[in-house]
């Protein structure tokens, strides 16, 4: 029954004892505060330094302005110092060490942020202070800081940026406050990730500046924030967008020159990229460095404006009509010979493993020349005349030699067939020495060409070439020579369109070798200023 009253005493004894320390804490606040003001400075002597000791640790960066240069911070600031008239004896109020009181009943530095570019008044919060019996004071207060920042943008997004947070008295000299370091950089410990910077480090440092206004000396805290961009975001929505439209210019050379969409996909490539430089354009601030990726876009959109005019310069190439010169034998050698087997550019029919045999040369170029140069192959290789026996001649059918292409021009044209009492006139080209006509032995005009004077023992067959009409037309078509002129007009006109679309189809293949050259070019460039932009990264 007795253990009862000395449990609730217990109980009751901490109640009392705090009562008692308040009211202890009261009869001191109010013994500190009688004859104290916060106006003056505290120390005894004022001949001495007043010791304020700094620390500042940074839980936030809420934002990097890079277009108006500014960092906001929130910081929790935290001062120390000794104030030389607000202590006590602890054992005289019960063992009072320690009791918080608001911040503007004491003295307090006037510390601010030099490089502060914030429109209001805005300082720490007034907090309360803790107060030793010793008359050490230490105040903790948050604050959100704008500061001025130097962006230096010149390897955007893969910059890395240092913000200085300059902190000192504004009123007091080094004679009479001085300022300490709490610790030998800023207190990260409680820092919040940002998505969009890493902090590697906030060293501190301490200046002594002589102003040209005064000749007392006035330090400094400067305190270094190190940032360094998250680039994740940046590569994903601005470099890889960039790049794969770069890869689309040298594309445009591959686009078929009559699909008539080449320059337009230069264009709509060129306003993409304009697009994306005027997002970074808005971002960054307008100085004289410009940023890494705004030099890879305007490299891009160089690249395309080259791409886009030798588009238009290879399509009039391509698109030369009858009107147009002769390709010059250069551009034969270089172009059509040689490139042409390096890019792999080939005929319909022809591959890398198949090159053309000289034959097939031979009659690209009687296409392309007309008959003049295949007459003159004839006059130069034989020497005597032969007569042809029927192994080398040997009778064909209508249009067994042609191709698709010769049989659809040569079928614009109103040829007739021409019978004779032993056959029909083939309807192909009269140059070509597998095409006969008929000859009849009753007839006594002997045959124009020097291989076929002898006549043949059964029915005879002479070469059907330009002679045949414009000699010994008579002993033919029966004397008729209005017929002759007619038929000699026909094949005359097939012949100069045979070689007017030979000449073109030069030139179309010209374009098309050119277009690969500059195809396989402006891929690597893409890729070389791709390697160059990234190898520039710090």
């Amino acid at each position: 029954m007795i253990q009862i009253p000395v449990l609730c005493l217990a109980m009751l004894l901490p109640s009392v004892v705090h009562s008692a320390q308040g009211q202890y804490a009261q009869k001191l606040l109010h013994d500190l505060m009688e004859n104290y003001t916060s106006a003056l400075r505290p120390v005894e002597d004022t001949d001495r330094a007043l010791n304020v000791t700094l620390q500042i640790t940074l839980s936030q960066i809420k934002d990097m302005d890079e277009r108006n240069q500014v960092l906001i911070a929130y910081l929790w600031i935290r001062q120390k110092w000794h104030d030389a008239y607000l202590k006590w004896n602890k054992e005289d109020y019960d063992g009072l060490e320690v009791i918080h009181i608001p911040s503007n009943l004491v003295w307090r530095p006037d510390l601010v942020l030099y490089n502060k570019a914030d429109d209001a008044l805005s300082g720490p919060m007034d907090t309360n202070v803790k107060l030793r019996y010793n008359g050490e004071i230490t105040w903790d207060a948050p604050a959100i800081t704008k500061s001025s920042c130097v962006v230096d943008v010149s390897y955007f997004p893969f910059d890395r940026q240092e913000c200085n947070l300059t902190f000192g008295s504004w009123t007091y000299n080094g004679n009479q406050v001085d300022i300490f370091m709490g610790m030998d950089s800023g207190d990260l410990s409680d820092f919040v990730t940002n998505v969009e910077w890493e902090c590697h480090g906030m060293p501190a440092t301490k200046n002594v500046i002589m102003y040209g206004c005064c000749a007392d000396p006035y330090p400094d805290i400067t305190y270094t924030v190190l940032l360094q961009r998250r680039s994740s975001f940046y590569i994903f929505n601005l470099l890889v967008p960039c790049f794969l439209i770069s890869f689309l210019a040298p594309l445009g050379f591959y686009l078929p020159a009559d699909s008539g969409e080449k320059v337009s996909l230069g264009v709509t490539v060129l306003l993409a990229l304009t697009v994306f430089q005027l997002m970074v354009a808005e971002s960054m601030p307008p100085s004289e460095s410009v940023p890494l990726i705004g030099k890879y876009y305007i490299a891009t959109m160089t690249m395309v404006t080259a791409s886009t005019s030798l588009t238009i310069f290879i399509m009039n190439i391509h698109f030369c009509g009858p009107e147009a010169k002769p390709v010059p034998r250069w551009a034969k050698v270089l172009i059509i010979d040689y490139m042409s087997k390096i890019f792999c550019v080939y005929e319909v029919g022809e591959n890398c493993a198949s090159p053309s045999s000289t034959k097939d040369d031979l009659n690209r170029q009687c296409s392309a020349n007309g008959q003049a140069g295949c007459s003159r192959e004839k006059r130069q290789v034989p020497k005597k005349p032969q007569t042809p026996t029927p192994q080398q001649h040997p009778k064909i059918k209508p249009q067994q030699h042609l191709t698709r292409a010769e049989r659809s021009l040569f079928n614009t044209f109103p040829l007739g067939k021409y019978e004779n009492s032993n056959g029909k006139i083939s309807s192909g080209d009269c140059c070509k020495d597998e095409q006969k006509v008929p000859y009849s032995p009753m007839d006594k005009n002997p045959p124009c060409c020097p291989e076929d004077k002898k006549p043949l023992n059964q029915s005879p067959v002479v070469t059907f070439g330009p002679c045949v009409f414009c000699r010994h037309g008579n002993g033919i078509f029966g004397g008729d020579p209005k017929l002759v002129r007619n038929v000699e007009y026909i094949a005359n006109c097939f012949r100069e369109q045979r070689a007017t679309c030979a000449k073109g189809a030069e030139w179309k293949k010209i374009a098309k070798v050119m277009d690969r050259f500059f195809m396989w070019i402006f891929f690597i460039m893409v890729f070389l200023m791709s390697i160059l932009v990234i190898g520039k990264a710090p």
